[in-house]
């Protein structure tokens, strides 16, 4: 298990990470989502011994990490770029950490060619061995990258942003590559990513990175459909939120009043949440009995093959994001300019204290 205790990152000013908590359990994935920025990639380096932390500690299977040497961690990383010796072969580059790691390295070459060999087997390439980086695609040097770090048998492998470089349908089929393999080795995967949807399928557990501390940590669907607090819905890509002040039972917001889900104080501030597939849409004089709703302008629509999107403007300009399947479509013919009633379920409404950001 892998465990950060009040971890704290700053470049001069600026504070990367500020007392941060994590936990990693055993022979898990877990996915950290986080935006451009957020402190992934400085939340790896830091676990990894390539920087160290300026407040916190550590533990990797009650082994304290920090101040101990990145090469004395048993800790495996698999850059975005995959940092591959383009003058090496495939199994050269596999074979490199045993050779060149400082306590047990590996100097036979009959062991190091077949360590190599059932490396290269796992992650899909067996009989790649000979060929060079050059004459490889890009998901076969993911797998490379992959294999380099598996031959040495961290304890608990980081990705950083694996799949980036690679293009949407390889990117699908590595998602549901790396997955099998984790599930065969029982090792802790962390993969650090910028796209919810890349994060979600991934992810048995998600943590969500937000100004330098984790939002939220959950499963998939639980992070989803309940997320905890602004930062992390913001992050998910799903939800509109609304803020306001609380008066009189509901949250006063410049787009419209909206009944409060729970008490709140009045003068406190908040924000409503409302998911964008739990919004329908109709005539301002047609909302659904025992829905709410609220008034906003029909903007443009946006096609993505399975879903599509419709964008409305509330009055205060907020944008408004309402999303269709159309496997089984909901949403009523749109015309541009036109004002419609958005209109949701009390119960699908969330709502979080504090004011807009």
């Amino acid at each position: 298990m892998l465990n950060l205790s009040g971890v704290t990152r700053r470049y001069g000013d600026t504070v990367a990470l500020k007392d941060l908590n994590l936990i990693v359990p055993e022979d898990t994935y877990m996915s950290l989502l986080g935006a451009s920025g957020s402190g992934k990639t400085t939340l790896l380096r830091l676990i990894a011994g390539f920087e160290e932390p300026d407040a916190g500690q550590l533990w990797l299977d009650g082994e304290r990490l920090d101040g101990k040497a990145p090469h004395k961690r048993d800790i495996g990383f698999v850059f975005q770029n995959f940092a591959l010796f383009p003058h090496l072969s495939v199994q050269e580059n596999v074979e490199f950490g045993l050779k060149h790691r400082e306590t047990a390295a590996c100097t036979d070459p009959r062991e190091l060619a077949d360590r190599a060999a059932e490396a290269l087997q796992l992650v899909g390439l067996d009989g790649f061995g000979h060929r060079g980086v050059g004459e490889i695609s890009g998901g076969q040097k993911q797998r490379v990258a992959l294999a380099r770090t598996l031959v040495t048998e961290p304890r608990i492998v980081l990705l950083d942003e694996p799949l980036g470089a690679l293009d949407a349908n390889l990117r699908n089929r590595m998602c549901d590559e790396l997955r099998a393999i984790r599930e065969r080795l029982k090792v802790s995967f962390l993969h650090v990513t910028g796209s919810e949807t890349e994060a979600l399928t991934m992810g048995d557990t998600v943590a969500v990175l937000s100004d330098g501390k984790i939002a939220q940590a959950d499963g998939s669907t639980k992070l989803f459909t309940r997320p905890q607090n602004a930062a992390a819905a913001r992050h998910l890509n799903a939800w509109n939120l609304l803020g306001g002040t609380a008066r009189g039972g509901a949250l006063e917001t410049p787009a419209g009043s909206f009944q409060l889900p729970r008490t709140l104080a009045d003068g406190t501030q908040g924000q409503i949440a409302l998911r964008f597939d739990q919004l329908g849409v109709s005539d301002p004089d047609s909302v659904p009995g025992g829905h709410s709703h609220f008034t906003a302008r029909y903007v443009t629509g946006e096609f993505n093959g399975p879903t599509a999107l419709a964008f409305f403007r509330a009055p205060d300009g907020a944008l408004i994001q309402v999303v269709d399947h159309l496997g089984e479509p909901r949403l009523p013919e749109l015309t541009e300019g036109r004002t419609y009633a958005l209109h949701y379920a009390p119960e699908d409404a969330l709502l979080f204290e504090g004011a807009a950001t």
